[in-house]
């Protein structure tokens, strides 16, 4: 259960970064770096992108419930739409998705079934 725990925290910073990127930074070097926008993308996309990082800082807070919590049913969860958020991110945008974003989550979902 440590593990999944663990795996859990590093899912919801990685989101909470996300969150700050997508919502404070989108426009900003690290941000444009990142994402690999221009700078008129950026500007053009910056409200959706705010609206994009809020959703991930929702995903940070319900892996934090689940962790302080110590709640198996919503570590899952949230774990799950991590990964399918992921899964249709690397889809749609970047396979540099799967890997950043799905493949911790689904390590964490492995780790919290084998504590079972």
């Amino acid at each position: 259960m440590i593990l999944a725990r663990s795996l859990a925290a590093l899912v919801a910073l990685l989101h909470l970064y996300f969150l700050v990127l997508e919502m404070f930074l989108w426009t900003r070097p690290l941000g444009l770096k990142v994402f690999r926008n221009t700078p008129e993308k950026a500007q053009a996309t910056r409200v959706l992108a705010a609206n994009q990082g809020l959703y991930n800082g929702f995903l940070a807070a319900g892996l934090g419930w689940g962790i302080v919590a110590a709640r198996v049913d919503v570590l899952a969860f949230f774990l799950g739409c991590v990964v399918v958020a992921g899964l249709y991110g690397a889809w749609s945008v970047s396979r540099r998705i799967l890997w950043i974003q799905a493949a911790p989550a689904l390590l964490g979902l492995i780790a919290l079934w084998i504590s079972r």
